[in-house]
């Protein structure tokens, strides 16, 4: 399950194993990852949610190949905090 493209712009994707965007080298998902899985989940919030938590399992078993030269690895609370905390609030049906 992969976010569908946003009209033409190259997608925010993570650059694996350090989690970093792709495009803009910023922590994944960055400002820009977040607004494409915004609108390409739209509507379907669940989706969205088993997709980030399988990014999040990825981060995390990517933690074993960490390059400790780079300093210490991240934490998982904060991997969690990134990559699943960010999305808006569920808005209820009218």
């Amino acid at each position: 399950m992969e976010p569908k493209p946003v009209a033409s712009r190259q997608l925010h994707l993570p650059l694996r194993p350090v989690w970093c965007c792709r495009i803009c080298a910023q922590p994944w998902p960055c400002a820009d990852a977040r607004l494409d899985l915004t609108v390409s989940f739209r509507h379907q919030r669940i989706a969205l949610m088993l997709y980030l938590g399988t990014q999040f399992v990825d981060a995390i078993s990517d933690l074993h190949v960490y390059d400790s030269a780079l300093g210490p690895p991240p934490d998982v609370r904060a991997i969690f905090d990134r990559i699943m905390c960010w999305m808006p609030p569920d808005r209820p049906s009218a």
